[in-house]
């Protein structure tokens, strides 16, 4: 078990750098001199690499051990937020996210793909659960740690602290983890061959469309906030969003496993999504009951991943690991683009209700195309 929390450590340095910039972008833009918009790319750049990166480098890389491509993740990623931390240039900024999410996205599904191969088959579920738990451990309780310690001297011991996480990781997988290979990753040209398959493209559309909408939405969190409270308060409802992604990514499994229609129950997802988003500005202002929408948010957001998994692999089970892979990918590009077109609608100095009413319509249009398909597969 030993292996499995070095492994968790990993992918909570990478929870946090994923999620921490959402907190800082007001300290980082008076550093840069840029407006949150601009630094909001850092997200785009970083989920957008992350996303290309996956396919691409496991790919490359298959040749080599696990070990070595684990250690050559934390490397990267390690030094690409070595580079955040000292950075005073916006381009240095920009480059250095590009970086962390290479080291990310080659991170993230090696790290998975050696929890199952380490532990007994018995404890895989258990073992799995933990490792990508660590993503949202780090969400939870890594992201309001560092914005507190923002609050209390200034971004960069943040990015500093993930560094740290990091190199701590690496140091653990290079004494403790042993050397050994898996079976290859579906080649560049198995991934892709999927997009002409119907079904997939209509099951990836809604992981896009959830990802543009939750991902994309949270990058401008603080933005959000910052128009009905203070800066102090961004730490609350960032902690807030996290417990419910939380909650959401463990408590997913349990649902799944009671739940016969997987496509019913992703459907039921995005329509607490959907709500939980187009009520932020209604409900903002209250106290307490405004936090609601943000702990439900944020319970959905993360919840939509394992179902549409769940759906792939029902159906596609002779290629399950590549449209997983996919699948995952796409998550990320979603939270690309989605943090690209909040970046664009700030930039035009809108407010950011229009934000949150634009993502509402994103997943309005999830909903629409997941009863469809559901229509569509009823009539087979």
């Amino acid at each position: 078990m030993k292996k499995i929390w070095v492994l968790t450590l990993g992918m909570f340095a990478l929870g946090m750098d994923a999620y921490i910039v959402a907190g800082l972008l007001y300290d980082m833009g008076k550093d840069f001199h840029k407006s949150s918009a601009e630094i909001g790319q850092g997200v785009t750049v970083f989920t957008l690499c992350f996303a290309l990166s996956a396919p691409v480098f496991s790919t490359v890389l298959a040749k080599y051990s696990v070990k070595f491509n684990l250690l050559l993740a934390l490397l990267v990623f390690g030094i690409a937020n070595v580079i955040t931390m000292i950075s005073t240039n916006y381009l240095v900024y920009i480059f250095s996210r590009c970086l962390a999410g290479l080291g990310a996205g080659l991170y993230s599904p090696m790290a998975v793909s050696a929890g199952s191969y380490l532990v007994h088959s018995k404890n895989k579920g258990k073992a799995l659960a933990f490792i990508v738990g660590g993503m949202s451990i780090g969400t939870v309780i890594g992201v309001p740690l560092g914005l507190q310690l923002t609050n209390m001297f200034n971004w960069r011991i943040s990015i500093g602290i993930i560094v740290i996480i990091s190199g701590i990781a690496l140091i653990n997988i290079y004494y403790l983890l042993p050397n050994f290979k898996i079976p290859a990753a579906p080649s560049l040209k198995e991934r892709f061959s999927l997009f002409v398959d119907r079904h997939v493209i209509s099951v990836v559309t809604i992981t896009i469309c959830a990802a543009i909408a939750s991902l994309g939405l949270y990058t401008y969190l603080s933005e959000v906030i910052a128009e009905a409270y203070t800066s102090e308060d961004i730490t609350v409802y960032l902690t807030v969003w996290g417990i419910g992604g939380l909650l959401g990514s463990i408590g997913i499994g349990l649902v799944i496993d009671k739940f016969k229609n997987t496509k019913i129950l992703m459907l039921i997802i995005l329509i607490v999504l959907g709500t939980s988003i187009g009520v932020i500005p209604i409900f903002i202002t209250t106290p307490i009951i405004g936090l609601i929408p943000f702990l439900l948010w944020g319970a959905m957001g993360w919840a939509t991943q394992a179902p549409q998994q769940h759906i792939l692999l029902q159906n596609h089970a002779q290629h399950g690991s590549t449209s997983v892979a996919l699948n995952s990918s796409v998550n990320y590009l979603g939270s690309a683009l989605g943090a690209a077109l909040g970046g664009l609608i700030l930039a035009q100095g809108l407010s950011t209700n229009i934000l949150i009413y634009g993502a509402f319509i994103v997943v309005l249009i999830g909903v629409i195309l997941q009863i469809v398909n559901i229509i569509i597969d009823g009539k087979k």
